[in-house]
C-alpha cells in the first residue's frame, strides 16, 4: 500500500519527506501501534539509527507500566524470591 502526502501538507509541516516519515514512525512506535522493527522500516533508517532517534527524543524503548510491575512482583513471590 502506498500513501500519498500532498505537497501542500508536506510544505505546511516544514519537514523533508524523510523527516515526515520519521515523525510518523516515531508517533506510531510511541503509541504502541508499530514495533521497533516496523517503525524503523517505516522511517527508512537502520534499526540502530532509529534507536538513537528514540533516545534523542527521550522516547523509551520499552514501556513498563504498573501492571507489568505487579505481574513481576507476583511472579517473584510465586518463585519464592521475595
Amino acid at each position: 500500500m502506498s500513501v500519498v502526502i500532498p505537497d501542500e501538507i508536506l510544505q505546511a509541516s516544514q519537514l523533508s519527506p524523510s523527516e515526515f516519515r520519521q515523525e510518523i514512525a516515531l508517533y506510531l512506535f510511541q503509541t504502541d501501534r508499530l514495533t521497533l522493527g516496523y517503525a524503523s522500516r517505516l522511517a527508512d533508517i537502520p534499526l540502530n539509527a532509529f534507536r538513537q532517534l528514540l533516545k534523542q527524543r527521550n522516547i523509551p524503548l520499552y514501556s513498563y507500566d504498573v501492571e507489568d510491575f505487579e505481574l513481576d512482583l507476583k511472579n517473584l513471590h510465586e518463585l519464592g524470591r521475595l
